[in-house]
């Protein structure tokens, strides 16, 4: 993948490994869009890196993911790179009472709205020179963590979806993309919950460097080990992960 004379759009882009992204893509010479929800953090990306757009937005409802594709092929028609990277992960214990309206935005944003903004950018993109579309799993994509069970979840189905989006385009111009990053030091979740994980910078260098390749699944550390494991060796992981804590 050609990184420069890009126009992209990053989902949840204001932080973390949207913004990492957002970062190398700008210093190949490409154009780039981040959305999210909070105005502050995306005054604060803007701040950072001059020439950044930013957009609000709210990508668990249908209408604020239409809103967005519409402002976004109005506003910066030429839009070749849509990276789904918007992403929820909570802590969840399934037996104890809890509200269900919590539940239902980290399964939209984590999954429904990558399915809907790559189905209604599809048309557009396939219209435009090297386009593609990089969904952001996980490495808990393979190997679910149990205290996240609905994050794990959510991610194994934009994996899944991903391979067969990869299948139903193969005929077009557009590229699908997978990027699964392992633990990766960042506030996802909380902050300091990751703290122990891969650098920020680190995985973002060795990503970048993947799609300059001409990679369609990149992976790194723990989700290297956990996408090509047998399945065996994934019940081994998932006991060792999730064994109890003392």
């Amino acid at each position: 993948m050609n990184l420069a004379s890009n126009t992209v759009l990053i989902t949840g882009g204001a932080s973390g490994i949207g913004l990492a992204l957002a970062a190398r893509f700008m210093q190949a010479g490409s154009q780039l869009i981040v959305c999210g929800r909070r105005e502050d953090k995306l005054r604060e990306a803007a701040a950072l890196h001059p020439g950044l757009r930013t957009r609000v937005s709210d990508l668990a409802t249908p209408s604020g993911r239409t809103s967005l594709f519409d402002w976004v092929t109005r506003e910066c028609p030429s839009v070749n790179v849509l990276i789904n990277n918007a992403g929820i992960q909570r802590r969840v214990r399934l037996a104890e009472p809890q509200d269900w309206a919590p539940t239902q935005a980290e399964i939209a944003i984590n999954f429904e709205a990558p399915v809907h903004l790559s189905t209604m950018f599809i048309p557009h993109l396939a219209a435009r020179p090297q386009p593609a579309i990089i969904n952001i799993t996980s490495g808990l994509a393979f190997v679910p963590m149990a205290a996240a069970p609905v994050y794990s979840a959510t991610k194994a189905a934009l994996h899944s979806f991903t391979l067969s989006l990869r299948h139903q385009l193969a005929a077009t111009p557009i590229q699908v993309i997978e990027i699964a990053p392992p633990a990766t030091n960042t506030d996802l979740g909380g902050p300091g919950l990751h703290t122990f994980g891969v650098p920020l910078d680190e995985f973002a260098d060795a990503v970048t460097a993947r799609l300059v390749a001409g990679d369609l699944e990149i992976t790194y550390g723990f989700s290297a080990q956990s996408s090509r494991a047998s399945r065996s060796e994934q019940d081994e992981i998932f006991a060792r992960m999730n064994q109890p804590r003392p």
